[in-house]
């Protein structure tokens, strides 16, 4: 089974998950990448009657179909079920993600939806996180010095060249940095003046896991 139909096998198996529970009150919020467009197509297909959605990025929100009402984060009071892929998660539903570029967004909705269901299948399972370069949104000033500091601490970051956050700030991705108590290092790196967020989803974690392999799809809570 290649690993596009492991996808969607995953995001299938979101979708009909919190299909029972949705009702016209209902708020979804929804990432960004690759994994999250095949729920997006499962919620185009099916067409429900909710509330609406938040997107975490201008691309997912461009694929929504205009029959469901796209909402700011801001008009709304909360979110139900945020849905997203992952690049890593470890055995404690530790993630990194921002491989798209999306992770500020991405957290915010996180930390407001009352649940947090991260779609992927099995190649993205590691014991360790940090494999996975990981993404740091920074403030163009400070993209340097913040790069000096990550050096000091083991890793080695390479500036995402060309690429701009739809918040309009620039990416470092730190390579060999073995992220051995997450939400400790969440913390480091977000303290240090010029970062705006980082792509260790430890603080907030996934609820839920839905991984999909060759032959079956596990839910891990």
């Amino acid at each position: 089974m290649n690993q596009d139909l492991k996808k969607q096998n995953s995001a299938k198996e979101a979708f009909n998950l919190i299909r029972p529970d949705l009702q016209k009150d209902s708020v979804i919020g929804i990432g960004t990448g690759s994994t999250t467009n095949f729920f997006i197509e499962e919620l185009n297909k099916a067409n429900i009657h909710i509330k609406g959605v938040v997107c975490s990025s201008n691309a997912s929100e461009k694929l929504i179909i205009n029959s469901y009402e796209k909402f700011s984060l801001n008009d709304v009071h909360s979110i139900d079920f945020y849905i997203d892929g992952a690049d890593e998660f470890n055995d404690r539903r530790e993630l990194i993600k921002g491989g798209g570029g999306a992770l500020t967004r991405e957290k915010i909705l996180a930390y407001s939806s009352d649940k947090f269901i991260c779609i992927v299948d099995e190649t993205k399972h590691t014991n360790l996180l940090g494999k996975f370069p990981l993404p740091i949104e920074v403030i163009e000033l400070a993209r340097s010095a913040i790069s000096r500091t990550i050096m000091k601490m083991g890793g080695k970051p390479i500036y995402r060249s060309g690429f701009i956050t739809d918040n309009g700030n620039q990416i470092i991705d730190i390579h060999n940095l073995p992220i051995e108590i997450p939400y400790e290092l969440e913390e480091k790196i977000n303290n240090l003046p010029g970062v705006v967020e980082n792509g260790i989803f430890a603080n907030r974690r996934a609820d839920i896991i839905i991984c999909a392999s060759g032959s079956s799809i596990e839910i891990i809570q």
